[in-house]
C-alpha cells in the first residue's frame, strides 16, 4: 500500500495544485495557456528526444507493445459503435463519447510510467507515443467525418495536424539519433536534460489547470458510458490482448497503464473545433481525471 500511495499521491498533489492554482488566478489567468504551450511544443519534445537518443531499444518488445496497444484501441473504437447501435446517442454526443473511450492523457501516462519504472519504462511510454496519437487522430477525425460530417472538415489540414505533432516529431527525432549512433553533443544532450526535468511536472499542473468541474451536473448516461469504457475495458482489453500476443514484464504493465489513463484534454479542442458536443467533452475529461485516482488504485497493485 506504501508503494501505491508513495507512486499515485504525488502525481494528483500536482494535479490538485494545478486547479488550484486556476482557481486563484495565480500567478495569472493569461500564465497558464502559455504555459501549456512551453509544456507541449519544448518541454516534454525534450524529454522525449532526450530519453529515446540515448536509450536501449529491444525490438522484439516493442513490436508486441505497440501491437497491443494498436489492437486494443481498435476494439474499443469498434465496441464503442456498436454500443451506439443499441443506445443511439446523439451524433455530436457519440463523437464525445469516442473520444472520451479512447484518447489518453499523455502526461499523466509518461508521469506515472517514470514514477514506476523510470527510464526504461518512460522510454517504453514514448514508442507507445509516437504509434498511437497518430493512429488516434485518424479514428477520432474519421468518427467526426461519418457521425458530424463538419463542413470545414479538411483532410489536408488532418495529416498536417499529425505531422506538425510536435511529440510525434521528438519521438521520430529521439529514435534517428539512437538509431544513427551518433551521439548528441555533450552541451546539447545535457540542455535537453536540464529542459526534460521541468516537463512531467509543468505536465500535471496543466492538466490541473485543464479541470472543470462546473459542468460534472450536466452529465449523463454518456458520461458513464465513456468513463467505463476508458477506465475499466480499455485496460482489460489490453491487458487480454497483450497475453494474446505474448507480452509480458514492464512493456505488459505499461500497456494497461497506458489503458487505465484518463481521455485527453486535447479532446475537448478538435470537439470545439469540428462542432462535437464541447460541453459534454469537458464534463468526460474533469469526471474521468477524477475517478481515474480511485481506479489506478485497484490497477497499480496487479501490474
Amino acid at each position: 500500500m506504501d508503494y501505491i500511495i508513495n507512486t499515485l499521491i504525488p502525481i494528483f498533489m500536482l494535479i490538485a495544485t494545478g486547479y488550484f492554482l486556476k482557481r486563484i488566478k495565480f500567478p495569472s489567468t493569461d500564465f497558464w495557456p502559455m504555459a501549456d504551450k512551453l509544456t507541449y511544443y519544448v518541454l516534454m519534445p525534450a524529454l522525449l528526444v532526450y530519453k529515446l537518443s540515448n536509450a536501449k531499444i529491444d525490438l522484439s518488445h516493442t513490436i508486441n507493445l505497440v501491437g497491443t496497444t494498436l489492437l486494443s484501441i481498435t476494439v474499443v473504437f469498434l465496441t464503442l459503435i456498436i454500443i451506439n447501435v443499441f443506445f443511439k446517442f446523439e451524433k455530436r454526443a457519440f463523437t464525445s463519447i469516442m473520444q472520451g473511450g479512447i484518447r489518453f492523457n499523455s502526461y499523466v501516462f509518461l508521469a506515472f510510467v517514470a514514477s514506476v519504472y523510470g527510464d526504461k519504462g518512460l522510454v517504453l511510454a514514448a514508442i507507445v507515443l509516437a504509434f498511437v496519437i497518430p493512429y488516434l487522430n485518424i479514428l477520432c477525425i474519421s468518427t467526426f467525418a461519418l457521425y458530424v460530417r463538419h463542413k470545414d472538415f479538411s483532410l489536408k489540414a488532418f495529416l498536417m495536424t499529425i505531422i506538425k505533432n510536435p511529440l510525434i516529431g521528438a519521438c521520430a527525432i529521439g529514435g534517428l539519433i539512437n538509431y544513427s549512433n551518433i551521439p548528441l553533443p555533450a552541451v546539447i544532450f545535457k540542455s535537453f536534460g536540464l529542459l526534460s526535468h521541468a516537463a512531467l511536472p509543468m505536465g500535471l499542473l496543466s492538466v490541473g489547470v485543464g479541470l472543470e468541474l462546473k459542468y460534472l451536473h450536466e452529465a449523463k448516461k454518456e458520461l458513464v458510458v465513456a468513463t467505463i469504457a476508458k477506465l475499466f475495458y480499455f485496460p482489460s482489453i489490453i491487458y487480454a490482448m497483450g497475453a494474446l500476443l505474448g507480452l509480458s514484464g514492464i512493456p505488459l504493465s505499461v500497456a494497461i497503464i497506458f489503458g487505465a489513463m484518463p481521455t485527453a484534454v486535447s479532446g475537448y479542442i478538435l470537439a470545439r473545433e469540428l462542432g462535437g458536443d464541447v460541453t459534454l467533452m469537458a464534463s468526460i475529461i474533469t469526471f474521468q481525471t477524477l475517478v481515474c485516482m480511485a481506479s489506478l488504485f485497484l490497477i497499480v497493485p496487479f501490474i
